[in-house]
C-alpha cells in the first residue's frame, strides 16, 4: 500500500511539474531517489521534480536521466 502511494505521489509530483508523459519505467527508475531525498515533499506544483533536480548529482543514473530528459530546455 506504501509503495502505491509512494507511486502515486511521484506520478503526480512530476505530472504537476509540467505537460510531461510519464512512463511507469521512469517512475521506477526514480523510486528510490525520491524516497531517499524527496519524502518528506508534498506533492503537486512540481516539488517533488524540482527536488529531485536539486540533488541530481546525487542521484542514480537511471532517475538523473529521467529528470534530464523532462528539465526546462
Amino acid at each position: 500500500m506504501r509503495r502505491v502511494l509512494s507511486l502515486a505521489a511521484i506520478a503526480v509530483g512530476f505530472l504537476a511539474g509540467g505537460a510531461m508523459a510519464q512512463t511507469s519505467a521512469e517512475r521506477e527508475a526514480c523510486m528510490s531517489d525520491y524516497q531517499k531525498f524527496c519524502s518528506g515533499v508534498a506533492p503537486g506544483g512540481g516539488r517533488i521534480f524540482e527536488c529531485l533536480a536539486k540533488q541530481l548529482d546525487k542521484l542514480s543514473p537511471e532517475c538523473k536521466k529521467v529528470v534530464e530528459a523532462h528539465a526546462p530546455k
